[in-house]
C-alpha cells in the first residue's frame, strides 16, 4: 500500500482550506440555501472574512493555544468562526447547537474555553469564559487581514466532541494536519473537482458536514451548498435539483426519506455520499433505481474522519463498504491485538502514522493510551474483508449480539431484514428478557401493520436461526440524533415484552 506524501512544514489549517481563495475569488465558496434563494459567499469574501475575524479575537488578548468554545448552529459565523480562530493559533470547539445547557454545562467544564461565542437561541453552558456574540463576531469580517499563524503541522488546530452515542461525550485533539490527511478523500470516496457544487444535508458542528460539506469544497475551489436551518429533509431533493447540485451527502436515514418523499429529476447529480452510520445495500439499490446514480459509502470516525470507502473511479462491491482510501493503513485484528492477513474478520484499526488520526483526548493521555494496540488505533468497530480487499463493516464491538454464544452482526440482520414488504426502517438490538436471557429484538417502522409471524418467516428464510430476531415492535421511528444516525443504544430502553 502507497503512502501518502507528507504533510508540508511549517503549515496552517486555514491557509491550506483557502489556498485558492485568489484564483477563485469571484466563484461561490458557500451558498446557504433558503426557500426564496441563497445567501452567497465568494471565496475572495470568504478569505476576508476569515482573516478579519482572526485580526478581532487577537484583538481579545487570547494566549496562543487558547480553547473557544463554538455555540453556533447553520449560519455563516461558524465556518468563519473555525477557520478564523486556527489561521491565528487560537483552538475552535464546535459543538451541536441542540444541546441543552446541563449537556453543554459538564462539556465546558472539561473543556476549559478561554472564550465562548454564541448566538440566540442556543443553549450557553454555566462557565466563567467571556461570551462574544455572533453579531460581535460578524463586525469582525470587516477589519484588516491577519496574517496566518505557520507552524508545525502536528501541533493542536482544534477539538471536537465525540457523539456520546457509545458512553459521555470525548474531546477529540486534531492536528493542523488533519486537513492535508483530507486529500486522500478526494479520490477515495468524494470524487471532487473545482466545479462541483456539494450539497450535504447535515449540521455545520457534525464532522461529516464540517469536513465534506465545507473544507473539502474550499480546498480546491469548489461550491458548498448548506441548505439553511430548520429545512426539512423532504425539501432537500428540490434544493438540489433548483441549485445544480452535482454531489450530495448526507446520512443512510436522509436518504432514506428523500426516497420516501418522492424525488425530482436530479440531472447534475453525479453521485452521493453517504456516511454517519451504515449504508444498507437495498438502499443503495433504491436510490440507484430512483436516479441513475451510485451512493458511496465511507467509513469513519471522530478520532479520524473516514479512511476506508468506495468511490466513483472504485465503487464498492455490493454489500460491501469498501476500500482503504489511497495512502491509509488500514487493518485488521484478532482478540491478541495480531494483525490478520487475507480475508478474515477482525477489530478494525488504523496505523498511528495516519496523518488525519487524532493527536489524542484533549487532556486525557491514559484514555488515550487505551485506545491502541501497539501501533495501531482500535476504531471500536468489527469488519470483514474479502479476497479482493474489499471491507464490509460488521458493527462496532460494543453492538455486536452474543445470543446463545453466537457472535451476531446487527448489519446483518437488518439487511436481511430490509426487504420485508412494507418495513420501511429496522434496527436490531440484544435485549434482557430474564436475569441472564437475552434475545435478539428487531424494532422497525413500517407503512401499515405487519403481522408478527410474516416478519418470523422471512428472517427463517434469511437468516440462520441464531441470527434471527425473537421479538418483533413496531415503533413511530427510531431513535436517531439530530443528523438522523441512529441511536442503537437506546433502542434496548424501548422494548416491550410481548403478551404472553
Amino acid at each position: 500500500m502507497t503512502s501518502s506524501p507528507p504533510c508540508p512544514a511549517p503549515f496552517n489549517l486555514a491557509a491550506h482550506v483557502l489556498r485558492r481563495a485568489g484564483a477563485r475569488a469571484a466563484h461561490p465558496a458557500l451558498e446557504i440555501l433558503h426557500p426564496e434563494g441563497a445567501e452567497v459567499w465568494s471565496h475572495g469574501r470568504l478569505e476576508a472574512a476569515v482573516r478579519g475575524v482572526g485580526t478581532g479575537l487577537l484583538a481579545l488578548g487570547l494566549p496562543q493555544g487558547a480553547r473557544v468554545l463554538m455555540r453556533l448552529g447553520n449560519t455563516p459565523a461558524f465556518p468563519l468562526l473555525f477557520l478564523g480562530a486556527i489561521a491565528v493559533g487560537l483552538v475552535p470547539v464546535p459543538t451541536s447547537a441542540a444541546l441543552t445547557e446541563a449537556e453543554i454545562t459538564p462539556m465546558a467544564a472539561a473543556l476549559g474555553p478561554a472564550l465562548i461565542v454564541a448566538e440566540p437561541g442556543v443553549a450557553r453552558p454555566r462557565h466563567a469564559a467571556p461570551v462574544l456574540t455572533a453579531q460581535d463576531l460578524l463586525a469582525m469580517t470587516a477589519l484588516p487581514p491577519a496574517a496566518y499563524q505557520q507552524g508545525d503541522p502536528d501541533r493542536l488546530a482544534y477539538a471536537i466532541f465525540t457523539s456520546g452515542t457509545s458512553g459521555r461525550p470525548m474531546p477529540v485533539a486534531h492536528a493542523h494536519r488533519a486537513i492535508w490527511a483530507r486529500g486522500m478523500m478526494r479520490d477515495g470516496w468524494e470524487g471532487l473537482s473545482p466545479e462541483d457544487r456539494l450539497l450535504h444535508a447535515g449540521a455545520f458542528n457534525w464532522t461529516y458536514t464540517l469536513g465534506t460539506g465545507l473544507l473539502d469544497p474550499w480546498a480546491i475551489g469548489a461550491t458548498a451548498l448548506i441548505p439553511a436551518a430548520g429545512t426539512p429533509v423532504a425539501a432537500l431533493s428540490a434544493l438540489a435539483a433548483r441549485h445544480g447540485a452535482t454531489i450530495l451527502a448526507a446520512a443512510p436515514g436522509v436518504y432514506r426519506q428523500m426516497l420516501r418523499a418522492g424525488l425530482p429529476k436530479l440531472p447534475a447529480l453525479r453521485h452521493g455520499l453517504s456516511a454517519g452510520e451504515a449504508l444498507p445495500p437495498a438502499l443503495r439499490t433504491g436510490w440507484r433505481a430512483a436516479t441513475g446514480t451510485d451512493l458511496h459509502e465511507a467509513l469513519g470516525l471522530s478520532e479520524c474522519s473516514t479512511f476506508l470507502s468506495g468511490s466513483p473511479s472504485r465503487p464498492a462491491p455490493e454489500g460491501a463498504s469498501g476500500y482503504p482510501q489511497p495512502g491509509r493503513r488500514i487493518a485488521l485484528l484478532d482478540g491478541t491485538g495480531q494483525e490478520l492477513a487475507g480475508a478474515a474478520s477482525g477489530a478494525l484499526a488504523i496505523h498511528r502514522s495516519d496523518p488525519g488520526l487524532m493527536i489524542g483526548y484533549l487532556d486525557q493521555p491514559e484514555a488515550t493510551a487505551a485506545r491502541f494496540s501497539g501501533d495501531w488505533f482500535v476504531t471500536g468497530d468489527q469488519a470483514s474483508r474479502d479476497a479482493g480487499g474489499a471491507y464490509t463493516f460488521l458493527g462496532r464491538s460494543d453492538d455486536m449480539m452474543n445470543p446463545g454464544g453466537f457472535k451476531v452482526s446487527p448489519r446483518e440482520v437488518e439487511a436481511a431484514l430490509a426487504s420485508v414488504p412494507g418495513l420501511l426502517d429496522c434496527a436490531v438490538t440484544e435485549v434482557e428478557i430474564a436475569p441472564g436471557a437475552r434475545i435478539i429484538a428487531c424494532f422497525y417502522t413500517a407503512a401499515r401493520p405487519l403481522p408478527r409471524q410474516a416478519l418470523a418467516d422471512h428472517a427463517a428464510a434469511h437468516l440462520a436461526r441464531w441470527k434471527q430476531p425473537r421479538h418483533y415492535q413496531p415503533l413511530d421511528a427510531l431513535p436517531r440524533n439530530a443528523n438522523l444516525k441512529l441511536d442503537r443504544r437506546a433502542l434496548a430502553a424501548l422494548f416491550q415484552p410481548e403478551p404472553q
